[in-house]
């Protein structure tokens, strides 16, 4: 059955459905949902898990109402691109051009490759970090027979040859989308799976009452440290108190960011509408397609992320890594990772820098012994809270399960979670790519064109290569950058919302036109605010001064076409065919 019967045949089950009632709808939509599934397969990835592993460490369940939030007004910039690409049927990046701002338009296209290449970094590391540490230590790990970097770069080459395969599959015609979206859906459903049960086996120690209050937005606690370090800060007299608050603050900062950034990110929003686009949908399908978004995005998004917090919190916030201070190595346990230990001794560097000249700091540091005898005569309570800070890993999260399945077992439900988690999100990094590609060079959307495209997204294999720190952290820098994009995507789409040119008749008006703006607006606010407030911390005035460029560029442009007659949708849409 060709593409164009099988949507007919779609299309006919959702309005028999309708004629039905509303149970038999929600049937129908369960059975043709799968775009909304792409978009938490992305979601649910290195970043998400990371944002919500120090989301936990940092500000124990304080925060639990940051990433629906996010989610929340994702969906919401994510539904208006879907309803603008259902009602017109063209393909948003080149409606983007000829009705708002080509600027935008390619601004849109550049961002989202960006981010999707860059972001394919942490999920290779992430992979690679499971494997060493949790499903196979002996074999691929650093003290095995293959050696850290042959074994970094076998599971690096393994993991870019079968996430190719799976992505490829896509242009494989409707029955490698459908086979593609199932195999997103169970990794998925085994994501949420292994983290509900990590909270599970940890219920008996949770504090019910204080999780539901998490819920509750709470702004004092993105502005200040956590309730559960002001014991150990009380302890700690200045300047050392002052430069732990700074490094709290600072750690906060970039998680909450990567927090909001994972929820939606700016090559999600190009995903959405090409992967609608190439099911074949129409404006009979947008209630299917908001639908698809709760469902199949929101709903995992937020069991998964908020159960990976919870765990966090329980396990590690306030609690200082055992084995790095020497007062606190009352028994043996686990020897702290290369990674903490040097994580640990560059925080407490940074505090010893506050206290010397910079001449005595550097003779210190040619000599180690010295250097190390100096770092323990920092005050206890410093060294604690340096501990407490210190990163975790997917060795130290896995140990949650530990008491519900052992400890093997633990590592392999964990490992495996967390491999079906990186593996989904580089296939669609790579599907979008090669979708970007075929934009931006106006080359149909499947076939070799896409699949080479698609490509690019294989440099994240580097990642295991280039970070030396825990390697779930990688996804939090990369996050940041991704979420400095993201206004772009939000303003670009509140615009084309707003194009009677383009949308006709679909255009939303009176009170329904109302509520999508202040919706939108709220959406478009605040990613803006917040983007242009880590530029400034990041980059200081020159990155603020490279936003103005682009702003001041789409500005120009805007006025240089002003006047210039632009064909109607459908004549648009045959010049591009």
């Amino acid at each position: 059955m060709n593409q164009s019967n099988r949507v007919d045949e779609e299309r006919q089950l959702l309005l028999q459905a309708q004629q039905r009632g509303p149970l038999a709808t929600l049937a129908a939509w369960v059975r043709l949902s799968g775009p909304g599934w792409l978009q938490s397969a992305i979601t649910l990835g290195g970043g998400s898990l990371a944002s919500s592993l120090y989301l936990g460490v940092l500000a124990g369940v304080g925060l639990l109402w940051l990433q629906p939030l996010a989610m929340a007004l994702g969906i919401v910039m994510l539904g208006a691109i879907g309803y603008v690409t259902l009602s017109t049927g063209q393909r948003p990046f080149r409606a983007i051009n000829q009705y708002v701002n080509p600027v935008l338009g390619w601004s849109w296209a550049l961002a989202s490759l960006a981010a999707s290449m860059v972001w394919c970094l942490p999920q290779f590391s992430l992979a690679t970090g499971v494997l060493q540490q949790n499903l196979a230590p002996g074999l691929l790990g650093p003290e095995g027979p293959l050696g850290d970097t042959a074994a970094k770069g076998l599971i690096a080459a393994v993991i870019l040859v079968v996430t190719v395969a799976i992505t490829w599959s896509y242009d494989s015609g409707r029955w490698g989308i459908r086979l593609y979206e199932l195999v997103l859906k169970l990794m998925v459903g085994l994501i949420v799976v292994c983290f509900v049960g990590v909270v599970w086996v940890l219920r008996s120690q949770l504090d019910w009452g204080e999780i539901g209050a998490g819920f509750i937005p709470d702004l004092r606690r993105i502005f200040q440290p956590a309730p559960a370090l002001q014991p150990l800060l009380d302890q700690i007299a200045e300047p050392g108190r002052s430069y732990w608050v700074r490094q709290i603050v600072a750690a906060g900062r970039d998680t909450l960011v990567s927090a909001a950034a994972t929820a939606v990110g700016i090559n999600m929003t190009f995903l959405f509408p090409y992967s609608l686009l190439r099911r074949g949908w129409t404006r009979e399908f947008r209630g299917l397609a908001i639908f698809d978004l709760a469902t199949g995005m929101f709903i995992p998004f937020v069991l998964a992320t908020s159960c990976v917090i919870i765990a966090a919190a329980a396990r590690f916030h306030g609690q200082p890594v055992p084995g790095l201070v020497a007062e606190d190595r009352t028994a043996p346990g686990r020897k702290p990772s290369p990674a903490e230990q040097r994580e640990y001794r560059s925080l407490l560097l940074g505090r010893l820098a506050q206290d010397l000249p910079e001449e005595e700091l550097a003779r210190l540091k040619q000599n180690p012994a010295a250097l190390e005898q100096r770092l323990r005569q920092l005050p206890l309570a410093e060294r604690r809270l340096a501990a407490t800070l210190v990163k975790r890993d997917a060795y130290a999260l896995a140990q949650s399960l530990a008491e519900l399945v052992g400890r093997q077992g633990a590592h392999w439900i964990f490992g495996l979670g967390v491999l079906g988690m990186t593996l989904s999100t580089i296939t669609l990094l790579m599907l979008i790519s090669g979708f970007v590609v075929c934009e931006m060079f106006d080359l149909p959307q499947g076939g070799w064109s896409h699949r080479l495209g698609s490509l690019l997204a294989g440099v994240g294999a580097l990642g295991p290569f280039i970070w030396g720190k825990a390697s779930f952290y990688l996804a939090v820098p990369t996050s940041v950058f991704g979420f400095i994009l993201l206004p772009i995507a939000y303003l670009t789409f509140f615009f084309l919302m707003n194009q009677p040119r383009l949308l006709g008749d679909d255009m939303p008006r009176g009170f329904r036109r109302l509520v999508w703006n202040l919706l939108m607006g709220v959406a478009a606010t605040v990613a803006t605010v917040a983007s242009v407030t880590m530029v400034w911390v990041k980059a200081g005035r020159w990155g603020i001064a490279a936003v103005v460029g682009l702003v001041l560029l789409a500005l120009v442009v805007q006025v240089a076409r002003r006047g210039r007659p632009i064909p109607p949708p459908a004549a648009q849409e045959e010049t591009s065919s």
